[in-house]
């Protein structure tokens, strides 16, 4: 599987600064509606539950908010490159610049975890947060998600 196929150009975007985690799922709903006709509402709730389940700050400056929704029929994935690092209750206690969010269809079992661990991997990915960072175009940073890891190529 490649990213490609749970992440459109359209979910793509650069944000400036970040209030709160509140917000940040506000955002994200609004993306999730824009790029995958999601309802808002209904991707802030998802992403709000799972959240209170415990926090999807992995460390490194790195968020992988996820939630399953009702009336999906694929995986939706979305982008946030911050501008400014935002207090996200990670497990290092460092502030998130990077998330990456995923909303699965309801009863998507182990297609959710498969897309899931294919998001972990290459955010895990040093030379690709490296990437991230360094760019401000969403056009960039979608080209960056197609490119995958390097370990990848060959």
């Amino acid at each position: 599987m490649e990213l490609t196929k749970i992440l459109v150009p359209g979910a793509v975007r650069v944000v400036g600064h970040m209030t709160s985690k509140k917000r940040l799922f506000q955002e994200l709903g609004e993306l999730a509606a824009s790029a995958y006709g999601v309802c808002p509402a209904t991707a802030f709730d998802g992403l709000q539950e799972r959240e209170s389940l415990g926090p999807t700050g992995v460390g490194h400056g790195v968020a992988l908010p996820h939630a399953r929704i009702d009336g999906l029929d694929r995986m939706c994935g979305m982008f946030l490159r911050l501008e400014k690092p935002m207090p996200y209750d990670s497990v290092d206690r460092q502030p998130v610049d990077l998330i990456f969010a995923l909303l699965a269809p309801q009863q998507a079992g182990v297609d959710h975890l498969k897309s899931l661990a294919l998001v972990s991997r290459t955010m895990r990915d040093p030379a690709i947060c490296t990437k991230l960072r360094a760019n401000l175009e969403p056009a960039t940073l979608y080209a960056i998600f197609a490119e995958g890891p390097a370990s990848q190529a060959a």
